[in-house]
């Protein structure tokens, strides 16, 4: 009778849940497969726009695309440095929003308002920020007596990656923290007394009830991150463009300059099924991670 009922259940859910899985079908699977389909052949100015069935040419290429290399690598130093940077400043916001003190209400909103604002704005705004010749950088490093002469932030490779990545942390720090004050205001009180009378120092309580215990949420917060950062397209662009020299080019940008300037759609299209296993592959370890830790919380509750 238990088997039938449950049966029953989710023979329910399934038919409530069917629209939004055609729904996702049709947004995500069908332009991924159809990309697959595309980057078997092809098709760019040398064939005349022709598709030409090339097979796995297209896949073979990347191997010996030393620009294809020099974006996975542009992005990935992008990716982690901004993503431990943003875990890091939002577990301290998130700490101190956790906290009865006053207007916290009106805090937590402001704390929001820049995940909330265009990347595109907030990209030409530390544009100018960085700005060698009218930028506030240099202004106020020159009012400091700190350097002589105005740095080109965005003329140096180095430097025009530090400014991209200042500029992405700056803009979603306050999400990370978002999460993460979610996770912290699920975590019991209680807990927290009874090792204050067991002699724990808070350093002792974080380590030991706060780390543990938010996990999960530190995992998901990272593994959203880790998606939007690796396909980071508009704040690179208008920043940097690319430059100088290809130093901040990440794999969007590159997939977009083949397929929209270079008119070279096959290997665009082998570009995008790549960096999509890349982070399918990245869902499944975080996944799996997730389980396991939710799993060893139960167990410590």
């Amino acid at each position: 009778m238990a088997d039938t009922i449950r049966a029953r259940e989710q023979r329910t859910g399934w038919i409530l849940i069917a629209p939004a899985l055609l729904v996702l079908a049709l947004v995500y699977a069908y332009p991924i497969l159809r990309s697959f389909w595309l980057s078997l052949f092809t098709q760019n100015l040398g064939t005349g726009l022709e598709p030409v069935f090339s097979g796995l040419d297209n896949y073979a290429r990347m191997f010996q695309d030393g620009r294809f290399w020099q974006s996975i690598f542009n992005t990935s130093v992008f990716t982690f440095s901004a993503i431990i940077l943003e875990l890091i400043l939002g577990m301290g916001i998130a700490l101190v929003l956790d906290q009865s003190i006053r207007g916290r209400g009106l805090v937590r909103t402001i704390a929001i308002i820049p995940w909330a604002l265009p990347t595109a704005l907030i990209a030409l705004t530390w544009a100018w920020i960085f700005n060698d010749q009218f930028g506030v950088v240099n202004d106020l490093l020159l009012r400091l007596g700190l350097i002589d002469v105005g740095i080109n932030w965005l003329g140096n490779p180095t430097l025009a990656m530090v400014s991209a990545i200042v500029a992405d942390v700056w803009k979603t720090t306050s999400f990370v923290a978002i999460l993460l004050l979610a996770g912290l205001q699920s975590i019991s009180q209680d807990l927290y007394e009874a090792h204050s009378i067991d002699g724990a120092t808070p350093w002792q309580s974080f380590r030991q009830i706060t780390l543990p215990l938010l996990m999960p949420q530190i995992v998901i917060a990272l593994l959203f991150r880790f998606a939007q950062s690796f396909g980071i397209f508009d704040l690179i662009q208008v920043m940097t463009g690319g430059g100088p020299g290809g130093a901040t080019e990440v794999v969007s940008l590159y997939v977009y300059s083949s397929i929209m300037r270079y008119l070279d759609f096959g290997y665009g299209a082998a570009l995008v099924v790549v960096t999509f296993l890349v982070l399918i592959l990245v869902v499944a370890i975080a996944a799996l991670v997730i389980s396991r830790l939710r799993t060893s919380a139960g167990e410590k509750l």
